[in-house]
């Protein structure tokens, strides 16, 4: 299959992960790298970029978390029915080349395409720390498959109902200060990982952000997910990007664009 055709598979299995959160496995090679994504398309419906959250032994798993109406209409399916996708597409996360540590933060269903990453790390003989923050206890994600994979999970809520009362970039800064990480990755709420950047640099630290705009066709035709000012298309370009081309980007933390192109704070 090229990339830039469908695929239309029967869904083999899905993971309720919490309320609004649903994981759909596919019996297909899909051969993506952690940070990489699909176009999913549910036909009458729409398509939507979504992260690949795993990829293994001939499997493929999509997370999907209900925002909207496409990813509302998505959580619905069973086993089963069926989706199609076009790809991977995009940038993927990349493992420092000396062994060492590795660090990974996420916000929410930020930390998708990080526990796939943390997967690969883990298989590459990696030290891994899984750093995740959300609202609620139930809200968290991944717990049980990265304890399972001998990740150091590491969690924080903001009502302190498990783990620390507080936010995930805490965790980090702390961890960088006791243990020797050779490089972060971090998925989620811009301005977390607009301050994962800044704790990163004043520790020397390279790290890797995964940043999300609208997207059309995935393929850097469109231009929709171009950002101010460095032109880029994040489909290709991205999503994944290194920390200080982040920072270069005046859209990142500050603004994203809607369907029409519109500015939205």
């Amino acid at each position: 299959m090229k990339n830039d055709e469908f695929t239309v598979l029967r869904i083999s299995e899905t993971v309720s992960e919490s309320p609004d959160v649903k994981s759909f496995i596919f019996d297909y090679d899909l051969n993506a790298k952690p940070g990489q994504f699909v176009m999913l398309w549910l036909p009458g419906v729409g398509e939507k970029p979504i992260s690949v959250s795993g990829c293994k032994e001939g499997k493929f798993q999509l997370t999907v978390c209900g925002v909207g109406p496409f990813s509302n209409a998505v959580l619905k399916l069973q086993k089963g029915d069926k989706l199609g996708f076009r790809g991977p597409f995009g940038t993927s996360y990349s493992l420092p080349k000396k062994n060492g540590a590795i660090a990974t933060l996420g916000g929410g269903y930020g930390s998708c395409p990080l526990a796939f990453l943390a997967e690969v790390a883990i298989a590459a003989g990696r030290t891994v720390y899984f750093i995740e923050g959300a609202r609620t206890k139930e809200r968290l994600l991944f717990g049980k498959r990265m304890s399972e994979a001998g990740v150091h999970v590491h969690f924080a809520t903001d009502d302190g109902s498990f783990g620390i009362k507080g936010y995930a970039t805490d965790i980090l800064s702390n961890l960088l200060k006791e243990e020797k990480i050779s490089k972060v990755f971090t998925c989620g709420p811009e301005i977390m990982m607009k301050k994962a950047i800044g704790i990163c640099e004043e520790k020397k630290v390279p790290v890797e952000v995964s940043m999300e705009r609208y997207m059309k066709c995935g393929i850097g035709v469109c231009g929709q997910c171009a950002v101010d000012d460095l032109g880029i298309c994040l489909c290709r370009e991205g999503p994944i990007l290194d920390g200080k081309t982040a920072m270069k980007i005046k859209e990142f933390c500050a603004y994203h664009r809607d369907a029409s192109g519109k500015i939205i704070k």
